[in-house]
């Protein structure tokens, strides 16, 4: 079958430093200071033959423990670990699979609370508790060590992980990166996470998505496809996971996280995303020390649903880190 596939040019580009408070995952301070120098990857599609067969762009379901997952096996290449988002679940992946290597392992777990995985013993976790539900899942498949990537707050989970079990991880890619709020647990919740578990609760689950998916999809009108599958992983959200969830958003300091990282990192982003948006992404960049810090991408004409609307340049963001790994 054909698909698209995206060449990917390293451009150094100036990008401004950022500070201060983070509010709803979303930056909204203005740029201060000299601006310091970032690494950028402009793509540029091309069409290409994909080697990937029909049976290596379908899932297997599974279940290890508390944990449900889908998987699509592989032969001689690495182990990615794929963690989704507070409105999504493993399924959301799908696109994804037509158009990595076929000889690629790759694992989307459904994260506590979210399809059939069992949620959290506790009513407000930290990242930290979704890190160590990971642990308990990566080592139950007998993984040493993977590709770990995050999306939206699957970042947060994942620069947990990484943080306190660097040896598991050859190359983390944080995309379309959620901050957190940095609240102190068992506290007053931030405005938007009690926003996020009202509107649910008030809603349903189905109007709830209808209301929130187009943002998170770039000029969500012209790509009703893109819309249509993301409503659709968010309308299986349900209570109490995306609660926990939520409650683990408001807690969230991935910017601590990834001061204290070990692991080398990219940080890729749509260009259009107005919900965790380029700055807030390039606050996650700045953060890393070297030689932690890898590349910083920003992928024109997509949205927050960055692996759904732009799956083949998401992968070759997924190919590069693959390339980087020693």
């Amino acid at each position: 079958m054909s698909g698209g596939c995206w060449a990917l040019h390293r451009l150094i580009v100036p990008a401004p430093v950022h500070c201060g408070r983070r509010n709803g995952g979303v930056d909204t301070d203005a740029a201060i200071g000299q601006p310091h120098l970032n690494i950028m990857f402009k793509y540029e599609q091309k069409i290409l033959v994909s080697e990937v067969s029909r049976e290596n762009m379908t899932f297997l379901q599974s279940r290890s423990g508390t944990i449900d997952y889908l998987e699509r096996p592989g032969s001689d290449g690495p182990a990615l670990v794929i963690l989704h988002g507070i409105g999504s679940n493993a399924h959301s992946f799908t696109p994804l699979l037509a158009h990595l290597p076929g000889s690629w392992r790759v694992i989307a777990w459904n994260a506590p609370g979210y399809g059939a995985s069992a949620p959290l013993d506790v009513e407000w976790p930290l990242a930290a508790d979704y890190a160590g539900a990971l642990a308990g899942f990566v080592d139950r498949l007998g993984l040493e060590r993977v590709l770990l990537a995050g999306h939206s707050l699957g970042c947060l989970m994942a620069a947990s992980f990484a943080a306190s079990h660097r040896e598991r991880v050859a190359r983390l890619l944080l995309s379309s990166p959620a901050l957190g709020h940095g609240m102190l647990r068992g506290g007053q919740l931030s405005a938007a996470a009690q926003a996020r578990i009202d509107d649910l609760q008030k809603l349903g689950a189905a109007a709830f998505a209808a209301q929130r998916a187009p943002k998170l999809v770039h000029d969500p009108e012209a790509n009703p496809e893109v819309v249509s599958r993301v409503r659709e992983a968010m309308s299986k959200v349900s209570l109490p996971g995306y609660a926990q969830a939520a409650r683990m958003l408001a807690s969230g300091r991935l910017l601590d996280d990834l001061e204290r990282l070990q692991v080398p990192t990219d940080v890729i982003v749509g260009a259009e995303d107005v919900v965790t948006p380029p700055d807030a992404a390039l606050r996650a960049h700045s953060a890393l020390r070297k030689p932690w810090q890898g590349a910083f991408a920003a992928v024109p004409s997509a949205g927050h649903a960055i692996y759904q609307q732009a799956p083949a340049a998401f992968a070759d963001a997924l190919a590069a880190m693959a390339e980087g790994v020693a």
